[in-house]
This record gives structure tokens, sequence and C-alpha cells, in this order.
């Protein structure tokens, strides 16, 4: 039972810095800001990478696309600014995940930003 509940713990923190990472990039990209438009966004994303990625051979390639095609769709602006959102949210949860392990030591990732 504790394990689930550290990794529902972990899960949330994870989210919540996907979530942090894209609201920083959608408010400086579109101005958009909401926080929690940004974490639904962040799992709509990982939900959709993850199907995306279960295709055989062209499955990051697809994977990239459905995640780009969430970013647009929730976000004004089209493709360019969604893949733009896309490169400074991984950006921004480098640096919130750097300083939260260094911080923290919780040693997490970024649920909803590919390759974090």
């Amino acid at each position: 039972m504790v394990a689930i509940i550290g990794s529902l713990i972990s899960f949330l923190i994870a989210l919540l810095v996907g979530g942090l990472a894209i609201y920083i990039s959608a408010s400086a990209v579109v101005g958009v800001k909401n926080y929690s438009h940004a974490v639904v966004t962040a799992l709509l994303g990982a939900i959709g990478w993850f199907i995306g990625s279960l295709i055989p051979v062209i499955g990051s390639v697809v994977a990239l696309v459905v995640y780009l095609g969430v970013i647009n769709w929730r976000y004004p602006g089209g493709w360019v600014k969604a893949a733009i959102i896309a490169i400074a949210a991984w950006l921004s949860a480098l640096v919130i995940l750097f300083l939260v392990n260094a911080v923290f030591g919780l040693g997490v990732g970024a649920f909803g930003v590919p390759g974090v």
C-alpha cells in the first residue's frame, strides 16, 4: 500500500512539474496564463505521446505529432507556436527538475513533457 501511495505522489508531482513547464512556456509564447489548463494539457499530451509511441517503426514521429497536436488544440497560434511551446516546456522542465531535485532530492521527472 505504501508503494502505491508513493507512486501516486510521484505521479502527481511529475504532472504538476510538467504542467508548470507548459504553463511557463505558454505564458511566454502565446500569453495564456492558466495553470490548470497547462496541467490538463500535460496529462493529455502524455496520453497522446504514449498512444502514438505504441505504433511500430514510426511510433516516435507519430507520438511527437500527436503531442504537438494536443498543444496546438489547447493553445492558440498554430503548429509553429505549438512547437515553440513544446521546446520551451522541455527547457523549462529541465530547469525546474534540476532545482526541485537539487533542493528536495526527490528524483522525479516531468509527466507530460517528453524526454525529460
